[in-house]
């Protein structure tokens, strides 16, 4: 796991964006060289970064104590491409992702939750719990390319 909250998000966000780069250059490339295969590739890699990108600010967003506002903001903003860069840039500046992570239990009354004691749980063991959300997202992934996309194959 990063370091700091402001550097997961920032590492996601700008892989997002990459991504969304891929997924924009594929649908280039099979709308002039028909290259169908294009868009496959940039689009599991936006797929699995968006999925990365979604668990990772909802971890963020518990430790920093994010409403569902200022949640749904920052996941939102990676189905607007490039959207991701600026809603880091915004949350930077009005601090909602400066200070460390939560692992230990503080005064505050969330602190008691059981959202806030599960995620201090997680934060303590950073090398595990990076390995089972990697697992997560991408079981996640499989199951959505074994269901195919929602308009259908071909």
């Amino acid at each position: 796991m990063a370091r700091t909250p402001l550097a997961l998000f920032s590492g996601v966000a700008i892989a997002e964006a990459v991504s969304w780069t891929l997924l924009l250059a594929g649908l280039v490339l099979r709308g002039t060289l028909e290259l169908a295969i294009a868009v496959t590739i940039g689009g599991a890699v936006h797929g699995l970064v968006f999925l990365a990108f979604v668990t990772s600010t909802i971890v963020v967003a518990l430790n920093q104590r994010w409403g569902a506002g200022t949640t749904a903001v920052a996941v939102t903003s990676a189905v607007i491409p490039y959207a991701t860069i600026p809603v880091e840039l915004w949350l930077r500046r009005n601090g909602r992702l400066h200070g460390s992570w939560r692992r230990e239990e503080s005064r505050h009354p969330r602190d008691r939750t059981w959202h806030d004691r599960a995620l201090r749980a997680l934060l303590r063991h950073p090398v595990a719990s990076t390995a089972v959300l990697a697992v997560v997202v991408v079981g996640m992934f499989v199951v959505l390319i074994a269901v195919g996309p929602s308009g259908g194959r071909g």
